[in-house]
C-alpha cells in the first residue's frame, strides 16, 4: 500500500464557497491526490497524496494556477562558520530537502541565508536546526520569529481596508453628485442653461465625463480583483462571486459609456457600478476582520507557550530559546514561571495551575516523578524536570494541531450546501438573462416611464446578479465549527474533527466505563477476612496475594499491593504467574499455589468457598469489590477493595439527566457492586460483570435499545431504538468500545492526549466535561442550522424580489455584502458560550 503524507496549505485569495469548490477541484485533478478538503472560514487546504508522485511545490503550484496563493513566510538568518562556496551549497540544498521550503539561497559572501517556507508546514525553529544539523550556526536578526501566516492575513486584511478607503474616497462623492442631479439639487452652473430656463434641468455634457472620471478607479483599481478572480474561475471550468460582481457593475458600467460619449440618450449608471463594489468591499473587509476573530482560540492557546527555558548544562544554568530545549535536558522553573516542555519532575515539590489546558481551577500538587505539562503555571516552589517531549511533540503541540484539524475539516451537513454552491452562481446567471428577457421583451413600461424597456431590463438583471450570495452559505458551517471546536479547547474538550462535533450533540445514552471515568480509579483495601483457623491470618494472606500481584497494572492488584507495603509486609518473587481477563492471576509463592480472583474464577476451579459466601455478598452489598485468595486448593478469605466515587460525578450524571440523556455505567466488576455505585450517583443502567471483550457488544446493544426509565438496571427493561451512544472512557483499554460507539469520548490528562483514541478527548478527568461537549455541540449546531437558514432563505427570497423589479441594484450590494458579516458575526456569539 503506497505511503500517504497529509499537509495543510494556508490559501489566500478565496471569496466564497465556489472558490473552494475550485481549489479542492483542482487538487483532486493531480495524480496522487487522494483527499483534498479546502475551509474557507479558516482559509486552508489539507490534502492527503502519495509522495512519491508529487509534493509541497506542485501543490503550491497548482493552487496559484488555479487563481488564489499561499501564504509564505521568510526566514533571514545570519550563518556562521561557512566556510567556503561549497559549504554555502551544501547548506542550500539541506535546506531545500527540508519539507516546507520552496526556496533557499545561501550567500558566502554576506553570510546569510534567505529561505521561502510554507509556515504551516514547517516553521523557522526547524530551519534553523537544519542549519545546526549540517553542521553550521544560525543566528536569529532580532526579535521573535515570526508568525508568516497571520502576516499574510494581515497584509490581506490591511490591502483590503487600502482598496475600501479608495473606494469611498470615489464612491461618495459620485454617489452625492449623481443622486444630487436627480433631485433637481446641484448648484445653477452644473445645468444647461436652456434646459433650466424651461423647467427641465438637464445637466451640462461634461457631468457625465465627472461621473466617469470618478467611476474610473473604482472600477478598475478598486473592483479589478473581482476581474482577475472572475477570469480565474472560468478559466478553471466554474464560476463564483467575482463573475457576478464582474459582470453585474460591468453591465451598468460599460451601459453608461455609450450615453457619456453621446452615442445614446439617457441615464448614467456609473454611481450604481461604484456603490455596488464599495459595498461589497465594505462588506469583505468586515468579514475579513470577523473571521480573524474566528480563529482567536487557537491564537490564545499557542500565546500560552513560554518563549525561552533555563536549562542545566555542563553544570550550570543556561537561558535558552524554548525551541533549542532538548530531550533530556534538565530544566529549572522558578515560583511563577510558565513549564516551558513536556517533563518529569526529578526535584523540588509545587502546586502546578493547569487550568489554561484542562480547564481545572484548583493547582495540581507535583512531586519527584509526576509529569508536567508545557505551557502550565508553576505555582510555589522551585521544579527541577527533565524535559521528555519537546517542539511538536509537546502536549500543547498537539492539542493546538487537533483543534486545526477539527477547524479545518468539513462536517456531514456541510455536504449539502457544497452540493448547493456548485450550480449557484450558474443558476443565478440564468435567473438574470431570464429576468433581462421578461422585463424587456413582455413587459410592457408605463406611461411617462423615465427610463428605456433595455434600462429597465438592465437595472433588473444587475440587480439579480447583484444580490445573490453564495458567500453566506460557504461561510454558514465553517465559521461556526472554527469558534466551536476553538471554544471547546478552552473547555479543555478537544474534537478531533467536524464531525465528531456535530454527532455529539445528538446523543441520547451516555455509557460510562465505571474505574477512572465515575469512581477515581485509585481502589484502597478496605476489609480483610480471613478463616479462623490459625494459619491463614490477615498478615499471611495479604502477603501471599501481594506476591502474587507483585508487579501488576490492574488497580485492584496494585491496592494489594500498596497495603502489603504500608504493613511493611515482606513479599515474596511469584514463579508460574498467569493472568485472566476480567478473572483473576494466579502464580506460586513460596512452594504455595494461589489464586487471587472473583467468585467465578473460584468456582471455575472447583475450589470450595469454606463458608465464606456470605462474606462476599455483604461487601459487595457495600459497593466493595470482594477479591477471594485461594491458597492449596481451597478459599481461605476475601480482601475487600473499594473504589471511591470521583468529585463532581454526582453532579456530571445529573446534568446528563438534565439534558434529556439517560446515562448507563459498564463494568467487569460484580452486580451488587456495580448497583450500588450506580444508586449513589444517580446511574440508569448498569451493565456489570462485563468482560474486556464484551464491552464492544454492550455497547452495540445500546444502539439498538431504549432506556425506559431511571433506575431499571436490566436490559429487558429496555425497547427498540435507534439511540446514538456516547461511550466515555479512558481512550487506551476501552479503545474497541470508544471505536464502536457513534461517539466516543476519552477521559485521560494532557500527557497523554495523543493516544486516545476517541473523536472527542477531556483533557482532565472530569466527568462534568462530557455534559459541557454535549453542550457545546448542540449549541454549535444550532448556531449552523441559523446561519444556514440565514442564508438559504436570503437567497431563496430576495432573488425572485430582485427579478421582480422591488429591489434597486445599490440596495441589493448593500445586502448581499451584509449577508456574510451576519453569519459570520452570529457564530462568534458561540465565544461567549459558558457551561458551569
Amino acid at each position: 500500500m503506497a505511503e500517504t503524507k497529509q499537509l495543510t496549505l494556508p490559501v489566500t485569495g478565496m471569496t466564497c464557497a465556489n472558490c473552494v469548490a475550485t481549489i479542492e477541484r483542482n487538487l483532486k485533478k493531480m495524480d496522487g491526490v487522494q483527499t483534498a478538503n479546502v475551509n474557507l472560514s479558516s482559509e486552508r487546504a489539507t490534502v492527503d497524496f502519495d509522495p512519491s508522485l508529487l509534493g509541497l511545490c506542485e501543490l503550491v503550484t497548482r493552487v496559484e494556477r488555479a487563481g488564489y496563493g499561499v501564504a509564505t513566510g521568510e526566514a533571514d538568518l545570519i550563518i556562521k562558520r561557512l566556510a567556503d562556496d561549497n559549504d554555502a551549497r551544501r547548506l542550500e540544498k539541506a535546506l531545500l530537502n527540508l519539507e516546507g521550503v520552496l526556496e533557499a539561497s545561501v550567500s558566502l559572501t554576506t553570510e546569510r541565508a534567505r529561505v521561502r517556507y510554507v509556515p504551516t508546514v514547517v516553521s523557522q525553529a526547524e530551519i534553523r536546526r537544519a542549519v545546526s544539523g549540517s553542521g553550521f550556526e544560525a543566528l536569529e536578526l532580532g526579535g521573535e520569529a515570526e508568525d508568516a501566516e497571520a502576516k499574510a492575513r494581515v497584509a490581506e486584511i490591511r490591502q483590503q481596508k487600502h482598496l475600501l478607503v479608495t473606494g469611498i474616497i470615489f464612491t461618495v462623492p459620485l454617489f452625492l453628485l449623481s443622486m444630487s442631479r436627480d433631485f433637481g439639487l446641484l448648484p445653477a452652473f452644473f445645468y444647461l442653461p436652456v434646459q433650466a430656463m424651461s423647467g427641465m434641468r438637464e445637466a451640462q455634457w461634461w457631468f457625465n465625463w465627472l461621473l466617469l472620471a470618478l467611476a474610473l478607479p473604482v472600477q478598475f483599481y478598486v473592483g479589478w480583483q473581482y476581474y482577475v478572480g472572475a477570469y480565474k474561475a472560468l478559466r478553471n471550468g466554474s464560476a463564483n462571486m467575482d463573475v457576478l460582481i464582474a459582470m453585474g457593475t460591468s453591465a451598468a458600467f460599460f451601459y453608461s459609456l455609450p450615453i457619456t460619449f453621446g452615442l445614446l440618450a439617457g441615464h448614467v449608471y456609473f454611481e450604481t457600478a461604484a456603490v455596488i463594489i464599495t459595498l461589497i468591499k465594505l462588506g469583505k473587509f468586515l468579514e475579513a476582520r470577523a473571521k480573524g476573530r474566528t480563529s482567536e482560540a487557537i491564537k490564545k492557546l499557542m500565546g500560552l507557550r513560554a518563549k525561552t527555558a533555563r536549562v542545566v548544562r555542563d553544570g550550570a544554568e543556561l537561558e535558552v530559546p524554548v525551541d533549542d530545549v532538548k530531550v533530556g535536558d534538565v530544566v529549572v522553573v522558578r515560583p511563577g514561571e510558565k513549564i516551558p516542555v513536556d517533563g518529569v519532575v526529578v526535584d523540588g515539590r509545587s502546586a502546578v495551575d493547569e487550568s489554561m489546558l484542562t480547564g481545572e481551577s484548583l493547582p495540581v500538587e507535583k512531586k519527584p516523578g509526576d509529569p508536567l505539562i508545557g505551557a502550565t503555571l508553576n505555582k510555589l516552589g522551585l521544579l527541577k524536570f527533565e524535559a521528555t517531549k519537546v517542539g511538536k511533540e509537546t502536549a500543547l503541540a498537539q492539542i493546538v494541531r487537533l483543534v486545526e484539524e477539527a477547524q479545518g475539516s468539513k462536517a456531514p451537513i456541510q455536504k449539502l450546501v457544497d452540493q448547493v454552491s456548485a450550480v449557484f452562481v450558474p443558476v443565478v446567471i440564468l435567473i438574470a438573462a431570464v429576468t433581462f428577457a421578461v422585463w424587456y421583451f413582455f413587459v410592457p413600461l408605463p406611461v411617462n416611464a423615465d427610463v428605456s424597456l433595455f434600462t429597465r431590463a438592465l437595472i433588473n438583471m444587475v440587480a439579480v446578479l447583484v444580490i445573490a450570495c453564495p458567500c453566506a452559505m460557504g461561510l454558514a458551517t465553517p465559521t461556526a465549527v472554527m469558534v466551536g471546536a476553538g471554544k471547546g479547547a478552552e473547555l479543555g474538550i478537544l474534537f478531533r474533527s467536524s464531525e465528531a462535533l456535530e454527532r455529539a450533540g445528538k446523543v441520547s445514552v451516555v455509557v460510562l466505563d465505571k474505574t477512572g471515568t465515575v469512581t477515581k480509579g485509585q481502589p484502597a483495601v478496605t476489609d480483610t477476612v480471613t478463616m479462623d483457623d490459625g494459619r491463614w491470618t490477615v498478615d499471611e494472606l495479604l502477603r501471599l496475594a501481594a506476591s502474587v500481584e507483585k508487579g501488576s497494572e490492574h488497580p485492584l492488584g496494585e491496592a494489594i499491593w500498596a497495603e502489603a507495603t504500608t504493613r511493611g509486609l515482606s513479599l515474596s518473587e511469584p514463579g508460574g504467574f498467569q493472568a485472566e481477563a476480567g478473572a483473576g492471576v494466579e502464580a506460586e509463592v513460596d512452594g504455595v499455589r494461589v489464586a487471587v480472583g472473583n467468585l467465578r474464577m473460584m468456582n471455575a476451579r472447583n475450589y470450595p468457598l469454606n463458608g465464606l459466601e456470605t462474606e462476599v455478598e455483604r461487601l459487595q452489598s457495600e459497593a466493595k469489590t470482594a477479591m477471594l485468595v485461594a491458597a492449596d486448593g481451597a478459599v481461605r478469605g476475601v480482601i475487600a477493595v473499594a473504589d471511591t466515587v470521583k468529585d463532581g460525578s454526582k453532579e456530571a450524571i445529573a446534568e446528563l439527566h438534565r439534558m434529556g440523556l439517560k446515562v448507563a455505567m459498564l463494568t467487569g466488576d460484580n452486580r451488587k457492586t456495580a448497583e450500588a455505585i450506580a444508586r449513589q450517583v444517580g446511574i440508569d443502567l448498569v451493565l456489570a460483570e462485563v468482560l474486556p471483550e464484551g464491552k464492544t457488544t454492550e455497547v452495540k446493544k445500546l444502539q439498538g435499545l431504549q432506556v425506559e426509565s431511571e433506575s431499571t438496571f436490566q436490559l429487558s427493561n429496555l425497547k427498540p431504538s435507534n439511540n446514538v451512544v456516547a461511550m466515555v472512557g479512558d481512550g487506551v483499554n476501552d479503545a474497541p468500545a470508544l471505536a464502536q460507539a457513534d461517539v466516543g469520548i476519552a477521559i485521560g490528562s494532557g500527557t497523554d492526549v495523543a493516544m486516545a483514541a476517541a473523536p472527542v478527548t477531556l483533557i482532565s478527568g472530569d466527568l462534568r466535561g462530557v455534559a459541557r461537549a454535549i453542550s457545546l455541540s448542540r449549541r454549535t449546531m444550532r448556531t449552523i442550522k441559523q446561519n444556514l437558514f440565514w442564508a438559504f432563505f436570503y437567497n431563496v427570497v430576495l432573488i425572485p424580489a430582485a427579478a421582480m423589479g422591488l429591489l434597486n441594484p445599490m440596495l441589493a450590494a448593500g445586502a448581499m455584502a451584509f449577508s456574510s458579516v451576519f453569519v459570520v458575526s452570529n457564530s462568534l456569539r458561540l465565544k461567549s458560550y459558558w457551561v458551569e
